[in-house]
């Protein structure tokens, strides 16, 4: 049974990781060529009145990073596209969970997923009777009467085992390769791979640990298949609880309406006329040492879209700096479980050095309201020093008076390249050694234990 059971999931890990690094390859050419659609068509408007390109918007997409291929962490879910237009910020958009609901958690296996989830159980077939047969069999107690230790039993059982470990890793290290061919840094392929196999061979000292010590094999094997739940279900379902207990985030539609409480008293910038810019308007008549917003040398509706969007966007990235801190909180408690659990620790591990877990996402975001609020006060910008006061305002009036508000296509050329890269590997690495270091204390915990497995099947 076991050997079927290898069989298959040696033929699931070859599968998954050709599906998935072909798929993680179209995924980041279609991307691409989303991306340079995108500018090719922002760029291309004819001419026009600014303020219609602000609301016209522009996409940008996240591309995935090398090492995706293996762990595309918290790319399925959290979106690669986001729209950015004026006086607004989307969230992103395009997530493979939505378009796979259906499917849960397993929407999107991947290498990664196999190896955290699966693995370990194929190496508990393997491995739960390696010891506990011995005693069973009454074989034993004759080979420690020719002098065969309990820590050479252990060590050869190990060895069998870890090879079984070992070649597992085939499909990651050729995956690995091939992202250092990609321009990923050997440094954080080799973390992954070392983490990966430190995981594994974790799991092979469990498994010889629980059969030494357990008297029946059917006592090993239910031993270690009430651990595998409760490490990679049970404990990761708690951690969840209890972070949304601990960390609660306030929902979307309260914070829509909290935010739309103080946009109210902020002024609409459509409208500039509106009181909220009394105190603006006297700064700028002011300083252009003029009476009149008819006398200004810029147009004062560009002025106060430029005002007022500024002052959004301070609003907006207050909210939306307080959703991120709220999701970090909650990551972090679920993250301290890793003690507890350590699938949930290499889960961690995993998608920092791939380049796809919160952080770079929420990094994306960043970046990318960046990029918005840009090309946004651009145009507001040409907005108010390219068109007269007086057109814009009559701009309704006739056909040629909508023709004096248009500016020249050339403004624009505003957007820049975007390429969305992961942090440095190094970055990564770092950011990474509190889960490594969750996995390092299983290890030795683990090791320990197999000492004193050891030392008992010698006292036998």
């Amino acid at each position: 049974m076991a050997l079927w059971a290898g069989g298959v999931l040696a033929a699931l890990l070859i599968t998954t990781s050709l599906v998935t690094v072909a798929r993680m390859d179209a995924e980041r050419q279609a991307r691409l060529d989303h991306q340079q659609g995108a500018e090719d068509a922002f760029t291309s408007q004819p001419d026009r009145h600014p303020h219609r390109m602000v609301h016209y918007g522009h996409y940008l997409f996240r591309l995935p990073s090398p090492l995706t291929a293996m762990e595309p962490g918290v790319d399925p879910v959290t979106g690669q596209a986001i729209f950015l237009e004026g006086h607004r910020q989307n969230t992103a958009a395009g997530s493979e969970a939505n378009r796979s609901a259906f499917l849960g958690d397993l929407s999107w296996p991947s290498p990664a997923l196999l190896y955290q989830f699966f693995v370990p159980l194929l190496l508990i077939l393997l491995g739960y009777a390696a010891v506990v047969r011995e005693r069973e069999n009454r074989t034993l107690v004759a080979l420690m009467s020719q002098g065969v230790g309990g820590g050479r039993i252990m060590s050869g059982k190990g060895l069998a085992l870890g090879a079984a470990a070992a070649l597992s890793l085939l499909p990651a290290l050729v995956i690995g390769g091939r992202a250092v061919l990609m321009g990923e840094a050997w440094s954080a392929v080799a973390s992954m791979l070392a983490v990966y196999m430190g995981y594994l061979v974790l799991w092979c000292v469990l498994v010889l640990c629980i059969s030494s010590w357990a008297r029946t094999r059917g006592a090993a094997l239910t031993s270690l298949l009430a651990l595998w739940l409760v490490v990679t279900l049970v404990i990761p379902g708690i951690a969840v609880h209890w972070a949304a207990t601990t960390s609660p985030s306030p929902g979307k539609i309260s914070t829509d309406f909290a935010m739309q409480a103080e946009l109210r008293t902020m002024g609409d910038g459509h409208n500039a006329s509106d009181p909220a810019f009394a105190a603006f308007r006297d700064r700028v008549l002011s300083q252009y040492d003029v009476d009149e917003i008819e006398e200004l040398p810029v147009n004062w509706r560009g002025l106060v879209a430029e005002h007022s969007e500024a002052k959004l966007t301070e609003l907006m990235n207050r909210y939306a700096e307080q959703r991120m801190t709220q999701e970090e909180a909650q990551a972090r408690a679920v993250g301290l479980f890793g003690w507890l659990s350590p699938y949930l620790a290499i889960g961690n591990a995993s998608r920092t050095l791939s380049g796809a877990d919160l952080a770079t996402h929420h990094r994306f975001l960043r970046e990318a309201e960046r990029v918005r609020f840009d090309f946004v006060q651009s145009l507001n910008r040409a907005h108010a020093e390219q068109m007269a006061y007086a057109d814009d305002i009559n701009r309704s009036r006739d056909a040629a008076a909508e023709r004096r508000t248009r500016i020249s296509a050339d403004n624009w050329k505003v957007l820049e390249t975007f390429e969305f890269e992961p942090a440095p590997a190094a970055e990564r690495i770092e950011r990474a050694l509190p889960a490594v270091a969750m996995l390092a204390l299983w290890l030795a915990a683990a090791a320990a234990a197999s000492v004193i497995a050891a030392r008992r099947l010698g006292l036998q």
